[in-house]
């Protein structure tokens, strides 16, 4: 499981390595663009938040933390369907990636 830091404002979001992977192609890709969007997850159990939405901005620091040393295996078909849903609703949310 690795994470994704944003801003250090808050803990780390946990994200499972293959779907961050996927996640930093498709974050890269559109701040490359200076393209900003916002980005929804459900926190982990011990937050009170039920659901948490940042604004991902090519200024804001931005850490991905693998869990693992091998690069997991890129989907293009999934990358594909992330950017979609992302250009469609200009939202990615993280528990609808997998």
């Amino acid at each position: 499981m690795g994470t994704l830091e944003y801003n250090s404002s808050r803990p780390p979001i946990e994200v499972e390595d293959g779907t961050l992977a996927h996640l930093k192609i498709v974050i890269a890709t559109k701040l490359r663009r200076n393209e900003s969007f916002m980005m929804t997850w459900i926190p982990d159990e011990k937050n009170a938040v039920g659901r948490l939405t940042i604004w991902i901005h090519p200024s804001i620091p931005l850490v991905l933390a693998f869990d693992e040393a091998k690069t997991p295996t890129i989907d293009p078909k999934r990358l594909e369907r992330m950017v979609e849903h992302l250009n469609a609703r200009g939202e990615l949310v993280l528990d609808e990636l997998a």
